[in-house]
């Protein structure tokens, strides 16, 4: 039984991550009729589980429409009173059941931009990422073409690879080296006290 219960635990949270501020898929559950089915699973005295239907059905409230939230004031009642709010939050009086959303055109948008973000970041680690121009997720589009991809590149900022590399130090610089450092290191005075009060140094760690 718990076991079972836990699964559904999970289920709802996966569930709520997926469609979270994207409209078009909580209108998909609203096509699987899953307000129903939520309406059920609340009755499952699990404190946990309740929350996490709340805040499914609190998502899709808003597509329900008034007639279905007059008739279940009770689930209304217990998202108030369990579920986190916000100030701009307009779930419990909007209504958006005229208004036609493409779901799937939205989704495939999601897609796309997921495969270029991958094909961009991964595909010298992976080249199944890779995307060619030919197969571009959208047709028509000349991202591939107008973006450079080495700009996208994952930079190395570890402390210990910066410093354990070895640079090639440029002939000008070899040669000049000591003499700049005879003049500007070990010939100059510095008065290092008025240069933290200066920098503000002293003031900052008192």
């Amino acid at each position: 039984m718990w076991r079972n219960v836990f699964f559904a635990i999970n289920l709802i949270r996966l569930l709520n991550k997926l469609v979270k501020a994207k409209n078009d898929r909580v209108k998909m559950l609203m096509v699987f009729k899953s307000a129903p089915v939520l309406k059920r699973l609340f009755k499952v005295r699990v404190s946990v589980l309740q929350l996490y239907v709340l805040k499914a059905i609190k998502m899709q409230s808003r597509y329900l429409g008034r007639q279905w939230r007059k008739s279940n004031m009770d689930i209304i009642s217990a998202i108030y009173s369990r579920v986190r709010h916000r100030m701009t939050d307009d779930w419990a009086f909007a209504s958006d059941i005229k208004r036609k959303c493409d779901y799937q055109k939205e989704d495939s948008l999601i897609k796309a931009s997921i495969e270029r973000f991958h094909s961009r970041r991964y595909s010298a680690l992976y080249p199944q990422f890779a995307i060619e121009v030919n197969d571009a997720p959208m047709p028509g589009d000349d991202y591939l073409n107008r973006v450079d991809m080495r700009d996208f590149e994952p930079v190395d900022t570890c402390a210990h690879s910066v410093l354990g590399a070895n640079l090639k130090l440029g002939r000008h610089f070899k040669k000049d080296y000591e003499k700049w450092l005879e003049q500007e290191v070990f010939n100059a005075s510095i008065d290092w006290d008025k240069l933290l009060i200066e920098t503000r140094g002293v003031e900052d760690l008192m």
